[in-house]
């Protein structure tokens, strides 16, 4: 299957956008001070429940990034 070059680099952007989110969620997740994801200094349910989110759209976002990333070089080495 040919990509088109904008699609290619739209899921190779997105790949780097779904990092970028991600690793500044799980940063804000981690120094959360509401009560919501600590519960006297011990995970709550809802810090895993998150941090699963996070690793999940860390896979996704990094495929999708690199099936961007191969067909831009793809393309790039055909032109």
């Amino acid at each position: 299957m040919k990509l088109s070059r904008p699609v290619s680099w739209f899921l190779l952007a997105f790949g780097v956008w779904s990092w970028i989110i991600w690793i500044t969620f799980v940063k804000n997740l981690i120094k959360d001070s509401s009560g919501l994801a600590f519960e006297d200094g011990d995970p709550t349910a809802y810090f895993w429940v998150h941090l699963l989110l996070a690793v999940v759209s860390f896979v996704l976002g990094t495929v999708v990034g690199l099936i961007g990333l191969r067909s831009v070089r793809l393309l790039r080495r055909r032109s």
